[in-house]
């Protein structure tokens, strides 16, 4: 065992989901002073910690099934790297320093922290072993992310926040699980694939994102969210949204290649670009 093993384990290329907690303060302008920056920054912090802690008892228990993976195969656990037990006891330190981090700085946004752990880790034990409910499991850790972001600077959070994130993040589970059949991953890897298929998951796909882009382009175009966000050209950043959408659909149907949603965030020249003009623009529009 090594610290490059270590690091492995905890997958801190896997933080960027954590940048979620950070959407409501972006979008209040009025909130966004150095101490809420702060609070945020911790419960950003606690997230990572407590998500780390989940990929290790994660590991642990998709030890054996990971070894049928072309590329789950060399996680640190299932490659003999790092030993259960080890991982086991690192899952534990890192979920309590996250609870703590989040009690001492941001105490008002654990309950959200907590329900993401606790789901997680019924996820890993049963949950994920259900068609349908796996991916909107993954999809509901999102929006508990957003949740906890608005509970750390006291505000509450709009419905279409939360729709969007939801959507979004189940537009990248399915994807993920459409990856998994077109590697020809059976059950003996991951119980819930007994309930996919090709047709089904390209269908729902096709559905979500409609309904994704759907709900963005009514969030841009309502009238409260226009006056609570000062701007009435919010509809300039809808581009950016199909740019990005299409292109991971792009990604996933035609290269085959949407195994790690997170991977192609930080390598995929496109994505990266569509992400970095939504940012800005919207910044422009509400921030300037």
């Amino acid at each position: 065992m090594n610290l490059q093993s270590i690091l492995s384990l905890v997958r801190p290329r896997q933080w960027v989901k954590n940048l979620f907690v950070f959407a409501p303060l972006f979008f209040t302008p009025e909130a966004l002073t150095w101490p809420t920056t702060s609070v945020v920054v911790m419960i950003f912090l606690a997230f990572c910690l407590t998500a780390s802690g989940l990929y290790c008892f994660n590991d642990y228990c998709d030890r054996e099934s990971d070894r049928s993976h072309p590329v789950k195969r060399n996680r640190p656990v299932a490659a003999g790297s790092v030993k259960p037990g080890m991982a086991v006891v690192l899952a534990g330190v890192l979920i309590a320093g996250g609870f703590g981090l989040a009690i001492w700085q941001a105490g008002a946004a654990f309950p959200a922290l907590a329900t993401y752990a606790g789901m997680g880790l019924i996820y890993t034990l049963w949950l994920k072993r259900f068609a349908i409910i796996d991916v909107l499991v993954i999809s509901l850790g999102f929006v508990l992310r957003v949740y906890a972001g608005t509970l750390a600077i006291a505000l509450f959070p709009t419905v279409w926040i939360l729709i969007c994130t939801g959507l979004l993040a189940l537009f990248l589970a399915l994807a993920k699980r459409r990856d998994d059949l077109v590697q020809d991953l059976d059950v003996e890897h991951r119980d819930s694939l007994d309930g996919y298929s090709l047709a089904f998951l390209d269908a729902s796909i096709i559905v979500v994102m409609a309904t994704l882009l759907v709900s963005y382009v009514i969030f841009t175009t309502d009238t409260e969210a226009m006056h609570r966000l000062g701007s009435d050209k919010l509809y300039f950043t809808v581009p950016f949204v199909i740019a990005g959408v299409l292109r991971h659909l792009q990604l996933t149907i035609v290269y085959h290649r949407s195994g790690s949603p997170t991977d192609l965030a930080l390598s995929d020249p496109f994505l990266i670009g569509s992400v970095l003009g939504w940012l800005a623009a919207f910044a422009l529009l509400i921030h300037f």
